[in-house]
């Protein structure tokens, strides 16, 4: 069976750019078929009304909403269109997003909600096209390396195997923190985890940072400054989290999780070593 994933992206978070990218990282599983349907930077009910027919339209196995706070008239949206239609769908989505939990949970749906995936510091006097690039591509290599990913990685492939088999598929529920997180990064050395932990934690205080800077500070000569260094802030967690996997490199113990033509995740370590079955 070939299981058909929706994705619907609404506006823009750190796992966003890449997550559908993450399950065929080679571009040759033959097991699932993935449509990507997105509103750019907004996410307007609209836009998510809009999005939401096109997604039922494709009639997919399991729906995908990624978007910041799935808790947003666009996210939930969305959630009410596919839960009309009774297609199963799953809210990826930033800490904001907490406060969609019942409603999501009352649908029947699921959520993987990601602590450390920051708001960015979207000050018209510091934030221009270049700055925003930087702040993804640093985001996203700290996602990676802390382990959030692999998080991802797991739940879809529990997913799409029970809908392989024709089950009903048990919808994930999960809030990725720094535990969360670096145990699923499967560090070896103990210097490189507790780096990778630092580095996550740091994500946290970058978001709390961009939100005061972006809607609660109102004076420009606070607020840029407040964003400026969340964004700085970002840069040394980056660092850290290059240190973590500079020492696994080291080691020769980096984990590797490649899908297979079937969808299987096969592991590895050793940088020589063919991948093999869990």
């Amino acid at each position: 069976m070939v299981v058909k994933i929706g994705f619907v992206k609404l506006g823009n978070i750190g796992v966003a750019p890449l997550l559908e990218l993450a399950l065929d990282e080679r571009a040759e599983r033959e097991d699932i078929d993935v449509r990507v349907f997105g509103s750019g930077a907004k996410l307007t009910p609209e836009q998510a009304e809009d999005l939401a027919e096109k997604l039922v339209a494709y009639k997919p196995d399991l729906a995908v909403i990624v978007s910041p706070n799935a808790a947003l008239p666009g996210p939930k949206k969305v959630r009410e269109k596919l839960h009309e239609a009774g297609i199963p769908a799953i809210s990826v989505t930033d800490a904001p997003g907490k406060k969609a939990v019942k409603d999501i949970e009352e649908k029947g749906f699921g959520y993987i909600i990601v602590e450390g995936d920051a708001m960015i510091g979207a000050r018209k006097e510091f934030l221009d096209p270049v700055e925003m690039l930087l702040f993804n591509a640093e985001i996203i290599k700290v996602l990676a390396i802390t382990g959030v990913f692999n998080v991802l990685q797991d739940a879809f492939a529990q997913l799409i195997e029970s809908l392989k088999q024709g089950a009903k598929p048990e919808l994930p529920r999960i809030v990725v923190n720094s535990e969360v997180a670096v145990k699923a990064a499967g560090f070896q050395n103990p210097y490189a985890q507790v780096k990778a932990k630092a580095a996550y934690e740091i994500l946290k205080k970058v978001a709390e940072m961009n939100v005061e800077g972006c809607f609660k500070v109102q004076e420009r000569e606070r607020y840029v400054p407040i964003v400026a260094a969340a964004h700085e802030a970002l840069r040394a967690a980056s660092l850290l989290a290059d240190e973590a996997r500079e020492i696994e490199k080291t080691l020769d113990t980096v984990l590797r999780k490649p899908h297979d033509k079937d969808g299987k995740v096969l592991v590895k370590r050793k940088l020589f070593e063919k991948p093999s079955a869990q």
